[in-house]
């Protein structure tokens, strides 16, 4: 290989950046030492600027297409390189590349929950999250202020800074917005585009980027809170809750009724949830709560499974014995028996038990 040929080998013909990576927003051109020479060729592909740099000074940027690099296309380095009637030799530029192109699948969240004071109820913590999009929209900002000498520059680089901002105009929004947090979630099409150009004034200026896309995916609420909700909209749907309770007894007794197999416990459960129920009954009229009844001026004891339950007050015991919770054979006692009594046996009780129809005659 002669010197002209080794000479050649060592000038930049084609300027090009391919880039088959989604994060990174830019890229310096390798140049190893070797120079660029007069009549190179400057690729950029659509989504693409290029910007040469010059001893720490930014000078030309081209937009997509295909270039060949003379005096007459390169003003601002031809004056800092002092060519006043054009160049003949090779010189020397760093040659950055920046995608202006959409970088898409990104995610912003706050780190900490933000403390706001809402209508409904009170002081209360939230957290967001969502996505949003990003693109160079300064080359020449984007390089003082960011990349620097760097040779490439992902965007994984500035996701924090991006999170912390989003974050911050996120919580400034939400104070401002006086929106209840229960109705955030109806408004999150109009707070993302409010929450986009927030952010976008704080790294447009400063950064030269672009946000043309902020969405907000959920706000949710601590856990507790949400568990605190969802016993709210559990009262709401039972609605009336005395009436729901009676269901309850009621289904209680008929449950019992249904299981023999429990023996005395069920019996005693069946027993107690019906004078429960006759008394919730006996205290509520209409929807509205009454006076409480005067104290019963006799109490009784019932035996169930051998042992004595109560004490119950006369109208109690009664209710029960309608209910089919005591039989004529279960024995009773108050303080105006002599000791234990069959319930059938006792005036107060004797009448609300239906007599037994006699056997039938004997077929002719």
């Amino acid at each position: 290989m002669g010197l002209l040929d080794k000479l050649r080998g060592e000038l930049i013909d084609i300027i090009e950046w391919v880039d088959d990576s989604r994060h990174t927003l830019a890229w310096r051109f390798p140049r190893y030492q070797n120079e660029i020479k007069n009549g190179a060729q400057l690729i950029v592909r659509p989504g693409q600027m290029a910007v040469f740099v010059h001893r720490g000074e930014i000078a030309d940027t081209f937009e997509p297409g295909h270039f060949e690099l003379k005096t007459d296309n390169l003003p601002i380095l031809g004056t800092l390189q002092g060519w006043k009637y054009g160049f003949n030799s090779p010189f020397r530029a760093e040659v950055y590349f920046v995608t202006t192109r959409q970088i898409t699948d990104l995610k912003w969240g706050t780190p900490n929950p933000i403390m706001l004071r809402d209508a409904d109820f009170g002081p209360i913590r939230l957290r967001a999250f969502g996505t949003y999009t990003l693109k160079a929209q300064d080359p020449k900002i984007l390089l003082k202020e960011l990349i620097g000498t760097d040779s490439s520059f992902q965007v994984d680089e500035i996701n924090e800074l991006m999170r912390s901002i989003i974050s911050s105009a996120f919580a400034d929004l939400v104070a401002k917005s006086k929106i209840s947090a229960l109705d955030l979630s109806a408004n999150y099409r109009e707070l993302g585009e409010q929450l986009r150009k927030a952010a976008l004034e704080r790294v447009d200026d400063e950064y030269g980027l672009d946000i043309p896309l902020l969405n907000i995916v959920n706000v949710s609420f601590p856990e507790e809170v949400e568990k605190a909700l969802d016993t709210r909209t559990s009262m709401g749907v039972v609605g009336d809750v005395a009436k729901y309770q009676q269901f309850q007894m009621g289904k209680a007794i008929l449950e019992a009724a249904q299981n023999p197999a429990g023996g005395g416990a069920a019996e005693g459960l069946g027993l107690g949830v019906g004078m429960a129920m006759a008394n919730r009954m006996g205290q509520a009229s209409g929807g509205a709560p009454m006076a409480p009844p005067p104290p019963p001026q006799t109490v009784w004891h019932v035996a169930v499974n051998g042992q004595s339950q109560g004490p119950y007050g006369t109208e109690q015991l009664i209710q029960a014995v309608q209910a089919g919770q005591v039989s004529p054979q279960t024995l009773v006692w108050s303080p105006t028996l002599s000791g234990w009594t069959a319930a059938s046996q006792v005036p107060q009780l004797s009448g609300y038990f239906a007599p037994s129809p006699p056997p039938l005659p004997p077929s002719p």
